[in-house]
């Protein structure tokens, strides 16, 4: 509790409260889950404009490897952040 709080707004601070710290790994999740689509999404649009002109073909193809590295290194780093925050968050609820 805040220091100071009315008594009034504890009950209102102590349900918003336990929603919030509830709520947190499932964003968490939905956050780590929407960096690891985007990175999908735009090596898939790469992926069709190489393949609809062949114009600087090798330069997108070099582009798309790179972010296919990138990519992976997202998918290796993702699940060490998401497993680091969730022991923070559980180490917070008790």
């Amino acid at each position: 509790m805040p220091y100071g709080c009315p008594s009034s707004l504890i009950i209102f601070i102590v349900v918003i409260e336990t929603i919030s710290r509830l709520i947190r790994p499932i964003t968490l999740a939905v956050r780590l889950s929407a960096n690891i689509i985007a990175g999908h999404v735009i090596l898939a649009l790469i992926s069709s404009i190489s393949i609809i002109d062949y114009k600087n073909f090798f330069v997108r193809i070099i582009f798309q490897r790179i972010l296919l590295i990138l990519e992976t290194a997202v998918a290796v780093v993702q699940p060490y952040v998401f497993i680091t925050l969730l022991i923070l968050y559980l180490k917070e609820v008790r």
